[in-house]
């Protein structure tokens, strides 16, 4: 199976009107699509309801990464703008991508006596030296950056803080992302405590999202079956906390892809070689896992999640609890039903 005709599958035709330009308010007023695995029955509803179609005793674990103004303008030498967008840090430099070449060497100013050193090319990015103290880089992203907003948002009505607010989630903490784990824009303070007295436990880990997020899958990640690497954190207690309730027999859905692969990356078998019983073990590291159909969950057992951009690794991570039939099967039912998509669209439950 050549790589063309396997993302292929993963194709779909998307009315642009559909794709959200703006987040629906309040959050959980985002509709929701429902597909249970076992029955095959498909329901629809809104994210103020979520409660009615959890499974009793279910655990979400959320993503409380927090998205930082990533995007900078800066001025080269000779007076033109480039604008760069801050992916890492490697070293004592950074990674960006940046929309101009740029040359080894060159200066790079954002304001007087602050700014970057263009060190070299890296692929298709650039290593940046700081002119200033590395530790100081995320202060000086959040006085000086913008929010970088998925690029099919083109025509939002929001602008500037509002619009970076929206594009954050309530519980919103460590500051690394960049990207928002959108799966979570869809959920108020209002519903989360909603979801606490149904006796719905919440759990929060932490993965930060890179820009691999937007890029297009290509043949080599597909063939190594390794996606972009993204770092991740689970704290110890919360690990023991998922680790009982996995023995409890407690499900374990998991609020968005993000989410998923951050457990899917720490859970261990308990006997090596065995995928029975097992558990969060490798709380921290990066991971560049690629989960996609025909691949068994260790720790997950639903998903929460946004309809996702077509040919994507997100789909093929969904995929691989629903099917690749059914989801796109699944897909075109939110089409038809003319249901919102991507980073402010509307959102599914997998159970």
């Amino acid at each position: 199976m050549t790589f063309q005709r396997e993302i292929k599958k993963y194709d779909y035709d998307l009315p642009e009107e559909l794709i959200a330009q703006d987040p629906v308010s309040p959050r959980d007023s985002a509709r929701l699509l429902v597909y249970d695995r076992k029955t095959g029955e498909v329901s629809y509803s809104h994210f103020r309801d979520l409660v009615s179609f959890l499974p009793k005793n279910a655990v979400l674990v959320f993503n409380e990464t927090k998205v930082l103004p990533a995007r900078l303008s800066v001025k080269k030498e000779s007076g033109g703008m480039v604008k760069i967008l801050y992916l890492a840090i490697v070293g004592k430099c950074i990674r960006v991508f940046s929309n101009r070449p740029l040359h080894s060497g060159a200066e790079l100013t954002i304001v007087k006596n602050l700014g970057f050193i263009v060190e070299k090319k890296d692929d298709k990015y650039y290593l940046l030296r700081p002119t200033f103290p590395l530790a100081k880089l995320y202060d000086v992203l959040e006085r000086y950056g913008t929010a970088p907003i998925p690029p099919y948002i083109k025509h939002s009505k929001l602008k500037g803080k509002a619009l970076r607010a929206q594009y954050e989630t309530v519980f919103a903490k460590h500051r690394g992302s960049v990207a928002a784990p959108t799966a979570s824009l869809h959920f108020t303070r209002e519903l989360l405590v909603k979801i606490r007295r149904a006796g719905i436990a919440v759990k929060f880990v932490t993965l930060h999202v890179n820009l691999g997020t937007f890029a297009p899958l290509t043949e080599a990640q597909w063939r190594k079956g390794l996606l972009h690497e993204e770092e991740y954190m689970i704290d110890a207690r919360t690990a023991t906390f998922l680790n009982k309730s996995k023995k409890e027999g407690r499900p374990i859905i998991a609020v968005g892809t993000t989410v998923a692969r951050t457990l899917e990356s720490a859970a261990a078998s308990v006997i090596p070689g065995l995928t029975r019983n097992p558990e969060l073990k490798v709380l921290s590291g990066s991971t560049r896992l690629f989960i996609r159909e025909g691949d068994k969950f260790k720790f997950v057992q639903g998903l929460i999640t946004n309809f996702h951009v077509p040919q994507s690794s997100l789909l093929m991570l969904v995929a691989a609890l629903t099917g690749r039939k059914k989801l796109m099967e699944l897909y075109q039912n939110a089409i038809h039903l003319r249901f919102r998509f991507f980073s402010f669209g509307d959102g599914m439950l997998v159970r």
